[in-house]
């Protein structure tokens, strides 16, 4: 206690909830869950549409790196987000329309035809 002018001042330490105050926003995971999503639909976007000479060019450089054992750099499109994807055309398979990458050494990747929006020949 201090005086002051003959008037006593009582000095209180604040006592804080601490983590407590916190709690109801953690506690709820479907709170959480809900916001990401939320995030997560703002960021995607719309497949770019390919015409057939952007396609016939996608096909050359595809054939064009298969026949000399280039990678290639495919830039893929999946529900609404695009990927890199970075290998060796091991096989593209006409019969079920997918592009079969060598990405490491004994592991493949199969991308359909219709999600690659982009092509480019790294080697």
């Amino acid at each position: 206690m201090f005086a002051y002018n003959n008037t006593e001042v009582v000095i209180m330490t604040i006592r804080d909830r601490g983590v407590m105050k916190w709690q109801f926003a953690f506690g709820h995971p479907e709170l959480i869950k809900g916001q990401r999503d939320l995030w997560r639909d703002q960021e995607r976007m719309n497949k770019p549409i390919i015409d057939e000479d952007q396609a016939e060019e996608f096909d050359l450089r595809i054939q064009y790196a298969t026949e000399y054992n280039h990678a290639v750099k495919l830039t893929v499109w999946n529900d609404g987000f695009t990927s890199v994807i970075t290998g060796r055309v091991h096989y593209v398979d006409p019969i079920t329309h997918e592009l079969r990458i060598e990405v490491k050494a004994g592991e493949f990747e199969r991308v359909a035809f219709d999600s690659v929006v982009g092509v480019k020949v790294v080697d």
